[in-house]
């Protein structure tokens, strides 16, 4: 049976997931299909700023203007991901106004067409299967991305506002303590 695409969605990090790259994470997906899955952790902003030779990125940046933990894969490639105006070229998109940005090019040319960037080192990855497995665990919440989740200026929040937005019990789980032992 083939998965049930997550792609242009959230997962959302059920409390409190052992992992600890994953506790209380924000993924948006960037891809899944029966090859596996790829997103980026949307909610670990990093103290490090962008590489000298990406400075050319800078006034693209939405705010906080820093490097991203994208995931524990490969920390050290960089994946960008914009959030497109109105009218931009729809095979450049994801899903809603999500798209991939090549770090490669003149970032002169996208002015008029992002919104704002994110720059991410690393990225999640899983093998064929193993999203739709832990899914299946519970591991995950599967929630509907709003387009400014990519871009949102307050990301240590993002984690208790997605599941707030959600219907019926799982808004209750925007409340749990950081601390399960304090509740």
């Amino acid at each position: 049976m083939a998965p049930v695409s997550t792609a242009g969605r959230l997962l959302v990090a059920t409390p409190p997931l052992v992992d600890p790259n994953f506790d209380r994470a924000v993924v948006y997906v960037v891809d899944h299909d029966h090859a596996g899955a790829v997103g980026v952790i949307l909610n670990r902003p990093d103290d490090a700023t962008l590489p000298e030779a990406l400075d050319r990125w800078t006034q693209l940046l939405a705010e906080p203007t820093v490097l991203f933990r994208g995931g524990p894969v490969a920390p050290e490639a960089l994946l960008a991901l914009g959030l497109a105006r109105d009218g931009t070229d729809q095979e450049q998109l994801i899903v809603g106004r999500v798209r991939s940005v090549d770090l490669s090019s003149d970032p002169t040319l996208l002015t008029a067409e992002l919104r704002g960037l994110r720059v991410f080192s690393g990225y999640s990855g899983w093998g064929p299967g193993q999203l739709d497995g832990e899914i299946a665990s519970g591991a995950w919440i599967v929630a509907d991305a709003n387009d400014n989740d990519l871009v949102d200026p307050t990301p240590d929040t993002l984690w208790r506002r997605v599941l707030a937005r959600q219907t019926g019990r799982l808004a209750w789980l925007a409340s749990v303590p950081d601390d399960l032992s304090a509740n």
